[in-house]
Formats: structure tokens, C-alpha cells, sequence
């Protein structure tokens, strides 16, 4: 699943296949500016940065057991978020400070330290990186993913795959080749 936020005409939290298809929102009232997203992939969460509301608040993947993880001044102007094992990390751009928030007890929150033009931030660290196994994009024996001439996609599940072309072709009837 691929989950993004926008905040065009109606703010939203949204969630769909990794080709683009099965779009569904999951977060669409009491919601602005959403910007920066987390996932807590072991327990399937949805976090994110509210920062017209100055709120940090989550969801589970279908939209359900929202609430407000953190409210208020003390968070204003947050930019980027990530989520590694009780905490969520994220960066005020006001001050650049890098905020270390308990997930489930809002009120411990710790600056950490300060970095000079610090936007995103991320954990990178063996456990919460996903093992890998067969899927329906690997490269085939003619060297293309998933049989498809230019891009693979991955579809409602590890084993299904949507082609797509590059700016310029168009599909053929196959569902796999680019003209």
C-alpha cells in the first residue's frame, strides 16, 4: 500500500494500491494541513503532522482508533516524522531542533539536538526494514520487471502487477509492452 496526505481542496489522509488503484481516504474530517506521514508497519498505524492544527495524531489502516497523540504550542512548525519503537521523531523547522515524542504518553517530549537545515527525518535500522520475498515485479529472464517492458507496479497484493509506460507510449493490448 502506498499512504499520502493532501490538503488541496479537502485535507486527507489516503491509502492505495502501489499502482494507484483502490484509492480510499481514511482520514477526512477535523483534519487541515496534514504534511509529514509515519507508518508503524508492525501494528499497521498512520501517523501525521497536522500543522495548521499543531497536532500529531494517528489512525489505523482502515481509517479507525483515531486520536490526538500530541497538541499545542510546543509542537508548532513540525516538518518530517518517523516512528521507531515507543517514539516518534520529528524536526521543528522553526528552531531545527530534532523532538523525540512518546507515542503513548504525548506529554514526554525531549529536543534531542539541534541540525543546521534539517527538513525530513528518518530511522533506518534492520528491524523495521521489511524481508523480502518473491513478488510479481522481479525481473524476468529478459531482464524486465515483472515482464513489463517499462515499469512494474505492484497491485493490490505481492503477487499482482500493473505495466505502465513511460511519458510518451502507451500500453499495448498485451498489457505488458510500451509503443
Amino acid at each position: 500500500k502506498l499512504f499520502f496526505t493532501d490538503y488541496g481542496n479537502a485535507a486527507k489522509v489516503e491509502r492505495c494500491d502501489m499502482d494507484g488503484m483502490n484509492r480510499t481516504w481514511i482520514v477526512d474530517s477535523k483534519i487541515e494541513q496534514p504534511t509529514a506521514l509515519a507508518l508503524d508497519l508492525i501494528n499497521k498505524y498512520v501517523y501525521w503532522v497536522d500543522i495548521y492544527l499543531d497536532s500529531v495524531e494517528v489512525v489505523d489502516y482502515q481509517g479507525r482508533k483515531r486520536h490526538t497523540i500530541i497538541k499545542g504550542r510546543q509542537i508548532r512548525h513540525l516538518c518530517g516524522l518517523a516512528v521507531f519503537e515507543n517514539y516518534l521523531y520529528t524536526v521543528n523547522s522553526d528552531n531545527l531542533n530534532i523532538l523525540q515524542i512518546n507515542r503513548y504518553n504525548g506529554t514526554d517530549v525531549q529536543s534531542l539536538a539541534r541540525l543546521d537545515n534539517a527538513k525530513e527525518i528518518r530511522v533506518y535500522q534492520k528491524r523495521t526494514q521489511t524481508a523480502v520475498r518473491s513478488h510479481a515485479c522481479e525481473v524476468d529472464p529478459y531482464g524486465m520487471p515483472g515482464g513489463c517492458s517499462h515499469i512494474c507496479l505492484l497491485s493490490s497484493n505481492y503477487k499482482a502487477r500493473t505495466c505502465r509506460c513511460r511519458t510518451g507510449f502507451i500500453l499495448g493490448s498485451d498489457g505488458r509492452s510500451c509503443k
